[in-house]
């Protein structure tokens, strides 16, 4: 094996490698995002009512979608292809 490859590996076993990792790239470097309160509360109305077409159509108004989808994109940008898609 590579000596750099190794070094690195051994490095990643130790048990502060993630706090050192942090320390070099933080993973939230603007510090806490804020969600818009009436956005959440329409997230939480709808999830309530299991209203799942009105809850994504509401998730897809945060800056961020909390899950990584390759679908998410094209929804944000067509917003009619939830109801022409509703088994996505």
């Amino acid at each position: 094996m590579n000596k750099w490859t190794n070094l690195s590996i051994e490095y990643a076993a130790q048990n502060s490698y993630l706090d050192d990792l942090f320390q070099v790239y933080p993973t939230i470097p603007d510090g806490i995002r804020e969600i818009n309160k009436k956005i959440w509360n329409d997230i939480e109305n709808a999830y309530s009512k299991r209203n799942n077409n009105i809850l994504i159509k509401e998730l897809l108004k945060l800056d961020l979608f909390p899950i990584k989808d390759s679908y998410t994109a094209y929804l944000k940008r067509d917003k009619t292809a939830i109801e022409r898609n509703p088994r996505t």
